[in-house]
């Protein structure tokens, strides 16, 4: 006869599995990473696992290696936007779980842990990016006068960008306005005669908004076949940068500027 305690430590193997997967996935990692990662964690809980990822949802299976016994586990993909500090935590966990051999209750209690990681500092990222932003300036070309205006111009888009985002605004119209205002801003360049390269701070200024994640992330789910996972994440890509050329165009039309 199978044992209830084994039922229930597989039923809890198979919802932190699967809340561990939806919390990968919503931070940005590939299909292939959260296979690996879940995999690795399930063969050192000593359990087989199956695991199917759409882009909203994630379900877990997990087995004895007997099959005597089996539960299933669903996630809806966790809404916490991409973050490279927390996709690095959670695989480091699905390591420590194999290498060190942690239990169930270790694993669980750090992954809490985890979950409350606090993000990057928003004024850190907003200087940040608005020199990364410069610095793309000069790396196409673009003279000290044009890396000045990129930066006034990211600052201020990536600013009201947080701000949207954090009133909760849809993250498409987001986009539009944050590259709208930035356009709108460095267009000041050929307004007023700034600079020599005035069309290389127009053309950067909104670089900073490009989906560079879910793009790169599309290819690699095309690699490893998980074509919905790639087709939908494509999708939002083209999407948004559909918004932020909108933005963009709209700001030279509104200002007067010639396209060509």
């Amino acid at each position: 006869m199978n044992n209830p305690d084994d039922k229930s430590i597989l039923q809890e193997t198979a919802a932190f599995l699967a809340e561990y997967a939806s919390l990968l996935l919503g931070c940005g990692a590939t299909c292939i990473r959260i296979e690996k990662n879940t995999m690795r964690m399930a063969e050192a809980f000593g359990v087989n696992l199956d695991i199917f990822i759409m882009p909203a949802h994630v379900t877990v299976s997990v087995w004895k290696t007997d099959r005597s016994q089996a539960k299933m586990a669903q996630r809806k993909t966790a809404s916490c936007g991409i973050s490279f500090d927390l996709n690095t935590r959670l695989s480091q966990l699905s390591w420590e779980v194999a290498d060190n051999s942690l239990n169930l209750s270790a694993a669980l209690e750090r992954f809490e842990c985890i979950k409350t990681t606090k993000p990057t500092g928003k004024w850190e990222v907003l200087m940040l990016t608005s020199f990364a932003n410069a610095a793309f300036c000069r790396l196409f070309g673009g003279d000290w006068f044009a890396m000045l205006i990129v930066f006034v111009s990211t600052l201020s888009g990536y600013r009201l960008k947080q701000i949207m985002l954090e009133d909760g605004c849809d993250v498409r119209l987001t986009f539009l306005c944050a590259s709208f205002f930035s356009a709108s801003i460095s267009a000041g360049g050929h307004i007023f005669n700034i600079g020599s390269t005035p069309e290389l701070a127009l053309g950067t200024s909104v670089l900073y908004l490009i989906p560079g994640v879910p793009y790169i992330n599309s290819v690699s789910d095309i690699i490893y076949r998980h074509y919905l996972c790639a087709f939908s994440r494509f999708l939002d890509a083209v999407v948004l940068t559909a918004c932020l050329s909108a933005g963009l165009c709209a700001g030279m039309l509104i200002l007067g500027l010639k396209w060509f």
